[in-house]
């Protein structure tokens, strides 16, 4: 879809609302209807104009029930600055992407214990240039426009560069999640379980804070974790909760 289209899409704030609780897990009309605060007959509009733009699925269960869900990985980027205003729309990178050949980024890669590759750092490879001041020579003016220049033209690379390795990254998130998700449980709720343990891991204790991360009902992340305290993925001391050791 073409990406100003996307963004139109997007611009309701109630779409956007329910594509944050699919993030969470697939829903049906009414529990999004529920949600929302909003009527059925709306949500079923909203969610028509999602599955038009290829954002959304549906699939009917064994009580013929249709439930709706995130069909794809995408990245939309806008950039707005006085010289640019762009859009573009792209699918995540290959996960065999090499990143550590490009040529501007410079990544410092490690291998984790599966082989995978794990991004540790970044950093961008172009260097600064002074500028001359207003009383100097022609020719230095005219070599500091070329400098200039092959500074501009080392940033769009590193732009382009940066943007491949932010969507190799997004792909990696959500394979990673999909891994964590089967493993706590797997079930339609996987997801939501997968982003409250890598809140715990960033350093959210409190359920107020874990349900501010992962954009949850305070209620729902509590019943979450209660659940995966009887697995013994988490424990709780007090009103804190951690990663199981």
């Amino acid at each position: 879809m073409d990406s100003a289209a996307l963004l139109d899409i997007l611009g309701n704030e109630n779409r956007r609302r329910i594509l944050r609780l699919l993030s969470h897990k697939p829903c049906y009309v009414t529990e999004i209807s529920d949600y929302l605060g909003v009527s059925p007959k709306a949500v079923i509009d909203h969610l028509r104009k999602l599955e038009e733009a290829g954002l959304v699925e549906s699939r009917t269960d064994d009580q013929r029930r249709k439930y709706f869900h995130i069909s794809r990985n995408l990245r939309l980027e806008v950039d707005v600055s006085p010289y640019e205003f762009g859009m573009k729309s792209a699918y995540p990178a290959s996960a065999s992407l090499d990143v550590s050949a490009c040529r501007y980024l410079s990544l410092e890669v490690e291998m984790d214990g599966n082989g995978d590759e794990v991004i540790v750092n970044e950093q961008g490879a172009c260097e600064e240039t002074t500028t001359a001041s207003d009383d100097a020579l022609d020719d230095e003016n005219v070599d500091e426009i070329a400098v200039l220049a092959e500074q501009l033209n080392c940033l769009e690379e590193l732009k382009g560069e940066l943007s491949l390795a932010q969507r190799w990254v997004h792909g990696r998130i959500t394979d990673v999640l999909d891994s964590l998700s089967e493993a706590v449980d797997g079930d339609d709720e996987g997801h939501l379980r997968a982003e409250i343990l890598a809140a715990l891991a960033a350093g959210a204790e409190t359920i107020s804070e874990v349900s501010e991360e992962v954009r949850a009902p305070d209620h729902v992340v509590e019943r979450q974790l209660s659940g995966m305290a009887d697995q013994g993925v988490v424990e709780r001391d007090g009103d804190r909760w951690a990663l199981s050791a």
